[in-house]
């Protein structure tokens, strides 16, 4: 008994030193509230945290989100004001404001409130006029400034930050959008090749964009969360039906941008207005683009965005960090493990003691010196950061990875005969997207074990022999199909798998009693909505038993497939709840009946002219 009175005793002191901040914001820090007005009158709410040391200057550190900048008051305090409690501890005149129409903020909230390039008056506004603003309103009003800016937000808070470096002010002098939302239709959150996103829309779209997005309800809304009645997300989605119930249902028009997702279900002027790399021309802020290997929600815009940048600024510094996270795990963990994947070293410490805040030391305060390469990208599987001069490495070279009869995986192309594989693809039972019991969307289910789905009879699997040598990928993954469906329209889902050696440990310790022997890590996947394979504008029908070419992305990896794994790709046209099941048929399926979905047969070709592979983006 005194051993374990000892035990509680020494876990309860750890706890609260664990919980307990390392740095008293409130000791170094004095809070103001503003309400900031713009150009066309709305006002906006900004909290300021100004350093209570007034012997030097500061440089601004900004960020802009619709998810409340709380808690309200200038007596209650947020923990940690900056990216990390490093810039805390390093002293920043820290801004934080809740963007048009959110929480304390006035005006009306737009989704993604799309870019205007010409503004004729003062009633032409968008986040960019906003921010231009708010600097303005900052380095007039708030005294011990040094005249720089720094802007910074992940998510929806990344691409408000994107959006801020357009147009900049002259003293935004660094800008780091961090997993922003590029483009929500094309390949990011909410769609993804067209296919809709259903239990990450769902669950988002439920607690954060109620139509009281201006009061105390929208807070409790978020806080609470949908109530979904069960834990079992696959079931309740099943249940829901067709896309129109959810409003019927659930929302009853309280949700209005679920209605005006529904009402776009092409990619029409409504999600074009709101993509963000378009506008990437003339940047002058330094940028510093960060992404995760296994973010489930925003793959999309960074390298897009990036990659505009290159493009559309050629002379802007333009940087771009991949880690092995998840959607903001470099600032929210400290990035060694994801799900089983053990990544053997705190690759998020790592990053924000040696590239986040060296970035905005160098170009807000003059401090240290500018030696980040252009891309920093950390190797799953070897487990390494590698730098590079440009993404993907100017030294990549596409090799083809075959499929092949009887389940085989080669890069050898196979014989010349016409061959297929065949499966049936049931709406009414889809193919789980994980393993694991949850109405969310997660981030673990991007490295999960797909054992649970290599045995359904509608996923095709093939497998390579056991590497005699490693294979390193690093870039974008091409899967070119040659399908063919029994209906009208249908899904296809690829996905790139690591299969581990037979004798591979276990982990230490195990508590989930995880067996890692011949275990099925997922290094990437992605879906194509077949009406949508020519164009996102203008879709199209299948032909019913037409073979038909179809080309698509897997996201960027970077990962060593070691010598002795074995690499595995799924193919399958339902992974559900993730993505809302495709009817079979060629309609509109956000008006679609709960009778529109039917069985269909695919097949999927692999031999000869018409075959299917994977290029590869090999590195040595």
């Amino acid at each position: 008994m005194r051993r374990q009175f000892i035990f509680i005793v020494v876990f309860f002191a750890a706890s609260i030193s664990f919980s307990q901040p390392a740095f008293d914001v409130k000791e170094h820090y004095t809070k103001y509230e503003y309400m900031v007005p713009m150009r066309d009158g709305v006002k906006l709410y900004t909290a300021v945290y100004v350093p209570n040391d007034t012997t030097r200057n500061y440089p601004f550190m900004f960020m802009r989100t619709p998810y409340s900048v709380g808690p309200y008051g200038t007596d209650k305090y947020r923990t940690v004001l900056g990216p990390s409690t490093l810039f805390d501890q390093d002293g920043y005149i820290f801004v934080h404001q809740d963007i048009r129409g959110k929480f304390m903020s006035e005006g009306s909230y737009v989704y993604m409130r799309p870019n205007i390039p010409e503004k004729r008056n003062k009633n032409d506004v968008d986040h960019s006029s906003d921010t231009y603003d708010t600097v303005d309103w900052l380095l007039k009003n708030i005294r011990h400034n040094n005249g720089s800016v720094g802007i910074w937000g992940i998510s929806y808070p990344g691409f408000l930050a994107a959006m801020g470096a357009v147009e900049a002010h002259p003293a935004v002098k660094a800008v780091s959008p961090q997993a922003p939302m590029g483009d929500t239709f094309v390949g990011d959150d909410f769609h993804h090749n067209g296919a809709f996103f259903l239990a990450h829309a769902f669950r988002w779209l439920a607690g954060t964009a109620p139509t009281q997005s201006n009061r105390e309800a929208a807070s409790e809304q978020r806080r609470r969360g949908f109530a979904y009645g069960t834990p079992d997300g696959y079931r309740f989605f099943l249940e829901l039906g067709a896309l129109p119930n959810a409003d019927t249902r659930y929302f009853k028009g309280q949700v209005p941008d679920w209605n005006e997702f529904m009402n776009h279900g092409t990619y029409d002027e409504y999600w074009k207005a709101q993509n963000v790399p378009q506008h990437m021309s003339n940047i002058r802020p330094a940028m510093m683009i960060v992404a995760g290997w296994f973010d489930s929600e925003d793959p999309w815009g960074a390298v897009n965005i990036h990659n505009a940048i290159q493009k559309k600024s050629p002379r802007t510094s333009n940087r771009i960090v991949w880690g092995p996270w998840h959607h903001g795990g470099w600032a929210r963990v400290d990035g060694d493990t994801l799900g089983e994947i053990r990544f053997d070293s705190k690759t998020s410490l790592w990053y924000r003691e040696n590239v986040e805040l060296p970035f905005f030391k160098y170009y807000l305060k003059n401090s240290g010196e500018m030696n980040l390469p252009n891309v920093w990208a950390f190797m799953t599987g070897q487990n390494e950061w590698q730098s590079y001069s440009a993404w993907p490495p100017k030294e990549m070279k596409p090799k083809n990875l075959f499929l092949h009869p009887d389940g085989k995986l080669s890069f050898d192309p196979p014989s010349a005969s016409n061959a297929y594989d065949e499966y049936v693809s049931d709406p009414m039972k889809p193919v789980p997207f994980t393993d694991e019991i949850t109405t969310s969307m997660g981030h673990t289910f991007m490295v999960e074990d797909q054992r649970f789905a290599s045995t359904r009879p509608d996923v095709l699997v093939y497998e390579t022999d056991e590497l005699a040598e490693d294979v390193t990928i690093a870039g974008p993954i091409m899967s070119h199909l040659s399908v063919s469906t029994s209906g009208t329209d249908c899904d296809w889902i690829v996905k790139l798998i690591d299969v581990f050696p037979g004798d591979t440990p276990d982990p230490v310790p195990n508590p989930r009693r995880v067996r890692m022997g011949h275990f099925q890590m997922q290094v990437g996947g992605e879906v194509m909505r077949s009406k949508f394979r020519n164009s996102l504008e203008k879709p199209e029908p299948m032909k019913p038993g037409q073979i038909t070419e179809i080309s698509f992305n897997i996201p960027d990896k970077h990962h060593r497939f070691k010598k002795g794994h074995r690499i595995m790709v799924h193919i399958q046209s339902t992974r559900f709840p993730l993505v809302d099941r495709n009817p079979g048929k060629f309609l509109d399926m956000y008006h679609a009946k709960d009778s529109d979905y039917q069985l269909t047969v695919q097949r999927v070709y692999r031999s000869g002219t018409k075959g299917s592979f994977l290029a590869l983006p090999i590195i040595n």
